[in-house]
């Protein structure tokens, strides 16, 4: 009889192993994501530091001021690296085109398997910079900011949603997933605070109502 429980104990024990082997392997791939933004309370802490300004005019605007998307690594562009950095079991050919993958897109929840699904979005739109303080940057500045895979300031995204959000601030649009509200004001706020630029009173308003209830 001892070697029967023996037996079943190793049997037993052997099932446990392989399912938590097989957990592992079945287990969802880390979500991949721009940079963290700074805390909630860094941003909260931020904005009480900010004086809402007159936004400036879009007159002279162009995203030709803005040179994206530049060049990374090889044959690969900023719009490639960030495909490649928010996707799942990207793969890419020799031009670094992502042939195929999976990407889920935070603003609205949707998951596509087609790059050309998706647009890179700014964060901080390019327009939205240039009426905030961009204008008065050289060119060299403004690419650095429309290439900047440091700060979370690009993130793939349903290509439509992106566009619908266009060149609005937060006080005019925000995610339509809500849980990803809070995300998107933590980053907001950190790329403008990293870069410097200005914030008027509706915009600052509104990421200060979002950030209270993170």
């Amino acid at each position: 009889m001892p070697n029967v429980y023996a037996r079943r104990i190793g049997v037993l024990a052997s099932a446990a192993a392989l399912a938590a082997l097989t957990s592992l392997v079945n287990a969802p791939t880390a979500a991949a994501a721009p940079p963290t933004p700074m805390s909630a309370s860094a941003a909260r802490a931020y904005l009480a530091t900010v004086t809402p300004k007159t936004e400036g005019s879009t007159s002279g605007y162009s995203r030709d001021l803005f040179p994206h998307w530049s060049t990374v690594s090889g044959s690969c562009n900023t719009r490639e690296t960030v495909l490649k950095r928010d996707g799942v079991n990207v793969v890419q050919d020799s031009a670094c085109a992502a042939v195929s993958g999976s990407w889920y897109s935070e603003y609205d929840g949707a998951t596509w398997t087609v790059a050309t699904d998706l647009d890179i979005d700014h964060v901080v739109p390019l327009a939205e910079a240039w009426r905030s303080g961009a204008s008065s940057w050289t060119t060299s500045k403004r690419q650095q900011f429309a290439n900047d895979l440091t700060r979370p300031q690009l993130i793939a995204v349903t290509d439509n949603v992106n566009q619908a959000k266009g060149d609005l601030d937060p006080g005019k649009w925000m995610p339509p997933r809500t849980a990803y509200r809070c995300t998107y004001a933590r980053m907001w706020v950190n790329v403008k605070q990293y870069w410097g630029l200005s914030m008027d009173s509706g915009e600052k308003s509104a990421l200060v109502n979002v950030l209270n209830g993170c």
